[in-house]
């Protein structure tokens, strides 16, 4: 070390002065850590992602269950939650952001993947259907145009359990092994998320309690045992800034769902 030189006294202390925004572009300007058996886990991740239509034009032949409880008949539908249902696939992947531990990453696709794949013998050996609210019902305006959208987008089949509210939650637990801040701020998300799912009439209470304990099993089976590293303190300080970086892309991705409304009035 040449004369006159001193060691930093913490390798992940930020720098002085430097913004928390500058931070954030500092942290996601790190290489993520892509090995062949997470480039593997993660191609198998996406290809299963279609059969999820697929399984769902299958049931249309099926004898169908609705395994509705006296709460679902007394929710109504609200529309505007359908802008909180849409915000999943932000929430989805927060720990792709949080999450920068390779055999994290490895037990978290792991975990994903095991929710699919329990989800998907549950939907063929149970198969649901949860009937659409009338168009009187719905309404009009911004908020009803999203929900028919989502109507279009996820047919009624595959309710129990709910993919919605078992992703929402292991994004939020996953997360809070490595920061306690987001962990929280992503369980409250994850919560939201689980209660849109009731709103729009996507899943009944049912569906959202058997995808919470998926979630905890999938979490207490490939996370729990994995250990909790040293967060540095350049992650810790930009906790809130993630957080709301990610909620900003759903605001952005909602006003131009607004915008498009507005150009097709």
């Amino acid at each position: 070390m040449p004369a006159g030189s001193q060691q930093p006294e913490n390798p992940g202390a930020p720098v002085p002065g430097r913004s928390r925004w500058g931070l954030m572009a500092e942290m996601l300007g790190r290489p993520f850590p892509l090995s062949r058996s997470i480039a593997a886990l993660f191609a198998v991740f996406v290809a299963l992602v279609p059969f999820y239509i697929v399984i769902g034009a299958y049931m249309r032949d099926r004898a169908l269950h609705m395994p509705a409880l006296a709460l679902d008949r007394a929710l109504p539908v609200r529309p505007a939650w359908s802008l909180v249902y849409g915000s999943l696939y932000f929430a989805m992947f927060l720990p792709l952001v949080v999450v920068r531990r390779e055999e994290q990453i490895r037990r978290t696709l792991q975990a994903y993947l095991a929710l699919w794949f329990v989800a998907y013998a549950v939907f063929l050996a149970y198969p649901t259907v949860l009937p659409r609210p009338s168009r009187a019902e719905i309404g009009g305006g911004f908020c009803a145009w999203a929900l028919r959208i989502v109507y279009s987008w996820d047919g009624p089949y595959n309710c129990f359990p709910s993919l919605h509210v078992a992703q929402s939650y292991l994004a939020a637990m996953t997360c809070y092994r490595v920061s306690r801040g987001i962990g929280l701020a992503a369980g409250a998300w994850a919560t939201l998320v689980a209660v849109s799912t009731l709103y729009t009439k996507q899943h009944y209470v049912a569906d959202v309690i058997a995808g919470a304990l998926m979630a905890w099993a999938a979490y207490g089976v490939f996370l729990r045992g994995c250990p909790r590293a040293a967060v540095p303190e350049i992650d810790d300080r930009i906790v809130p800034v993630v957080v709301l970086g990610f909620a900003g892309m759903h605001a952005l991705a909602v006003a131009g769902f607004w915008v498009a409304y507005r150009l097709g009035a």
